[in-house]
């Protein structure tokens, strides 16, 4: 059986209140993506935090949890990993 995927984005930082500072201040996938550019130390903040499709299992659970629970197209709350905050925006879901 294929495992389900998602297409998802994020912007990782060091600490929690950077995470809940730039997500107070993201509405709009283009917020998003200037503001992964601009803030987030992972390297897919050159293509605006964008992490294309993925497969369940792929990630770390506490990222992936938050893929498969929030809703489309919205900023999520701060998620913590042991590489730090993320933010994450998810784009589309697939069976």
């Amino acid at each position: 059986m294929v495992q389900p995927s998602a297409h998802a984005s994020h912007i990782l930082v060091k600490s929690k209140g950077e995470a809940t500072q730039l997500a107070n201040n993201i509405g709009k996938l283009k917020e998003f993506q200037k503001t992964a550019r601009k803030k987030s130390s992972c390297p897919s903040s050159q293509k605006g935090g964008d992490l294309g499709w993925f497969r369940k299992g792929q990630m770390v659970q506490e990222f992936e949890e938050a893929v498969w629970s929030i809703p489309l197209n919205t900023v999520s709350t701060p998620i913590k990993t042991q590489f730090g905050y993320h933010l994450i925006w998810v784009h589309e879901r697939g069976e």
